[in-house]
Order: structure tokens, then C-alpha cells, then sequence
């Protein structure tokens, strides 16, 4: 469990579902759109799948209501998968905040906190962050963290097609920051 002065991260319970299907049940951004859930039911299973899953995964829950407002992951990835025993020292994060709890500094406050957990706890060396280049907000909050712009991919990914099923290719940007560049922002 993580604390911070407006909320806490910590794994996701069942009694969860309905409060993840409240965000769930229309993601805003496209990558998200995967995750789109149509029933509590659904949300149920899907906190399942994550307790099982192989990635680092908390509840964003805003203490004042006991309510999960978001969620915040990170998969981990050998830096040199060739080696014997790979070091997963890389992690890619992705945050997701309920629409109604958006331009507070929630999201900020909670990556943040996410962070410094992964660079001290889970041992990252360097994290980086994809973001669509019409998702301002992500990429406004990867800056605020210190995280430095590498790139932008063109036509990089699809998640949504079309209505005649074609395919809509979306740009994509990387951010990233490794382990000294945090610690140095953050003596």
C-alpha cells in the first residue's frame, strides 16, 4: 500500500467493481478502449485477472470518500532478455482517473507516489511512458514528472477501427526518465 495526502494505492478488492466499471464502462482514450466493460460483472472479473496478473497494478482510492477514482500499473521488462537471469528493470506505466475526478492533481499526486515505489521498491532503472499525441493531459503529466520527451511514433498502433472495420492508426509519443534523472530531481 502507498499513501499520499489525498489518497491511497493498493491492490484492488473485489468490492471494487463497480467503482472500476464507473470508468470503465466508456474509456475516454482509444488505448484504453480494449478495457471497455459493459457490466459490474465484468469489472468483478476483470479485478480478478489482475490480482493474478504479472504486472505491478493499484486502485487509485481517494481517501476523504473510499472511492477508487483510477487505477495505476506498470509492466516490467528485462533491460538484456539474453542473459541467464534478466534483469526487469524497465517498466512501462499506464494510469487511467474516472473522468470525474480529472484536472484535480489526482493523477499527478498518484504517478508520482507510483514512481518512487517503482525506482525504490521494484528496483526500475529507467521508466517510460506511451501516450497518444492528442492525449495532452498525459503527456502535460509526463512532463510534470520530470519525464523527457524520446519520440513520437507515426501511425504507430491502432485500438479503434473504423465503422467498415478499417483500421484508424494512431501517432504515438514516448516520454521516459531513468533512476539518477528522479533521484536528482527529487534530493
Amino acid at each position: 500500500m502507498i499513501e499520499t495526502s489525498r489518497l491511497i494505492l493498493r491492490p484492488f478488492r473485489k468490492e471494487d467493481a463497480a467503482d472500476v466499471y464507473e470508468y470503465l464502462r466508456e474509456p475516454s482514450v482509444h488505448c484504453f478502449a480494449c478495457m471497455k466493460l459493459n457490466s459490474v460483472h465484468e469489472a468483478e472479473n476483470l479485478i480478478k485477472k489482475r490480482l493474478g496478473g504479472d504486472e505491478v497494478c493499484f486502485a487509485i482510492v481517494l481517501k476523504s470518500e473510499g472511492k477508487v477514482i483510477g487505477e495505476v500499473e506498470a509492466v516490467s521488462e528485462a533491460t538484456n532478455p539474453e542473459e541467464d537471469n534478466p534483469k526487469n528493470d524497465t517498466f512501462s506505466p499506464c494510469w487511467m482517473l474516472n473522468e470525474r475526478y480529472q484536472g484535480k492533481g489526482y493523477a499527478f499526486e498518484a504517478v508520482r507516489a507510483f514512481y518512487n515505489y517503482l525506482f525504490g521498491e521494484k528496483g526500475a532503472r529507467r521508466i517510460y511512458a506511451y501516450t497518444e499525441d492528442y492525449n495532452f493531459s498525459s503527456q502535460r503529466l509526463c512532463e510534470r514528472l520530470g519525464m523527457r520527451r524520446e519520440g513520437e511514433f507515426m501511425e504507430f498502433v491502432s485500438f479503434v477501427n473504423e465503422e467498415d472495420g478499417s483500421p484508424i492508426y494512431e501517432n504515438t509519443v514516448q516520454y521516459a526518465i531513468l533512476r539518477r534523472e528522479w533521484l536528482d530531481m527529487h534530493k
